[in-house]
């Protein structure tokens, strides 16, 4: 279920050559830890495994693409060269990067495999808000919302046989903090991805219209892990819960514009906007408010250590932070009360945009997406959002309280799942 990769077997198969997959290994990526690499590199195994039944070779190389990749390409003789799209600053680098380094005569393509509407196509330009996407994804679904031609088995050999992959090496010669756990309730993989997908259209889909805002309830897809690391393919997820639209309207429209057009919304702010993870990235009016009311009184105030072992003096947002720590996963609704809390009770918004994202990329399975950090802006500089009545602290920007949280759900039975 992968656009580029189908692209680059349709290539290989028109020039009748064989078909290559690498995967370039970073050492380290932003605030990932072994909890994001080991799921990562559970999730390549399986890939490995699938390309080698279709008799298409797997790479891992073992740096950044563009130390690694231009002399792969150079030793096997490589004609052309497909990758995937993502709207962050680090990767579009990496492709740059490679850009510049190889033969000129090796022809090099992008395909966004990961946008249903791909990025550029859905809107040239920056949207203001969901209201503004919507039309335009939607007039493009029937286009874009296809159902996936399969991968064939390759009939091209390679030349020479594929070296075996270290995967334990791999996995020792990481950079990165193995103090921030695995979880247990998330098995890596596609195989594992789609049953959860299964499970959600036969067990949960049915409540996403009406509960996806309690905590308490198993109303979610619970796929956003498999989505950001490419393992599951929104698209595949869509065209399943659409087979169901007949029985649950409500929760399928509400799933689509989650999955598709709020998804997609957040890709158009981070491909748009390089300062998607500042408080410079925020609207003017939001900026504006947010400086006015930078100087005024906190209730309360935290340094982020008291804040990343939930310590604060808010059971709620305690138990929400820990549920993150613990399961790699905040529920959606609480993720918003979360964010904004945190530029309640810290010195400047820029000082809370920083712990929050700092906190959601070290613990979140799904952390360093576009939809966290457009999470992380929309809570607390008010992107894609309007301006509120005014008040201290927040000034425009919308606000979240335990009161209100109380009036949606049974919080003292959220509290209590995820005590200290």
């Amino acid at each position: 279920d992968n656009w580029a990769f189908l692209y680059a077997q349709r290539l290989a198969l028109k020039q009748q050559l064989p078909l290559h997959v690498c995967f370039c290994l970073v050492p380290k990526f932003l605030d990932a830890t072994i909890r994001h690499y080991g799921f990562m590199l559970k999730g390549l195994q399986e890939v490995a495994k699938e390309c080698a039944e279709l008799n298409i070779p797997f790479h891992l190389l073992l740096g950044y693409a563009k130390d690694v990749l231009p002399t792969f390409v150079v030793e096997h003789g490589v004609g052309g060269l497909v990758t995937d799209f993502c709207p962050l600053r680090l990767p579009r680098q990496w492709v740059e990067d490679v850009r510049q380094r190889l033969p000129e005569d090796v022809p090099f393509a992008q395909v966004d495999a990961h946008n249903i509407v791909p990025c550029w196509v859905a809107s040239p330009k920056q949207e203001y808000s969901a209201r503004t996407i919507r039309g335009k994804i939607h007039a493009q679904l029937p286009e874009f919302l296809t159902e996936f031609p399969s991968v064939i088995r390759h009939p091209h050999p390679p030349s020479c046989p594929v070296e075996p992959i270290a995967w334990e090496a791999c996995y020792s010669s990481l950079q990165v903090d193995r103090s921030v756990e695995e979880v247990e309730w998330a098995t890596p993989g596609t195989a594992a991805g789609l049953a959860v997908l299964q499970s959600f259209i036969t067990e949960r889909l049915k409540f996403f219209g009406s509960h996806r805002n309690d905590p308490n309830k198993a109303a979610l897809s619970n796929l956003s892990p498999w989505f950001h690391f490419g393992q599951v393919s929104t698209q595949r997820a869509i065209l399943e819960v659409q087979k169901h639209r007949s029985k649950y309207k409500e929760s399928v429209d509400a799933f689509v514009e989650e999955a598709v057009v709020r998804r997609e919304l957040a890709e158009n702010f981070c491909y748009y906007n390089e300062n998607y993870d500042s408080v410079q990235g925020a609207c003017d009016w939001a900026q504006t408010t947010l400086k006015l009311h930078a100087k005024d009184k906190r209730p309360f105030l935290y340094e982020l250590e008291e804040l990343e072992q939930g310590t604060t003096h808010d059971a709620l947002w305690n138990a929400a932070q820990l549920q993150m720590v613990r399961e790699g996963k905040m529920h959606g609704f609480l993720r918003m009360y979360w964010a904004k809390k945190i530029l309640e009770w810290t010195h400047s918004p820029e000082k809370a945009l920083q712990f929050a994202i700092y906190l959601n990329d070290r613990y979140e399975l799904d952390g360093r997406d576009p939809n966290g950090y457009v999470g992380c802006l929309w809570s607390i500089c008010g992107i894609h959002d309007q301006g509120w009545a005014e008040r201290a602290v927040f000034g425009k920007i919308r606000y979240m309280n335990y009161a209100g949280c109380k009036r949606k759900f049974d919080v003292g039975k959220f509290e209590r799942r995820y005590a200290p």
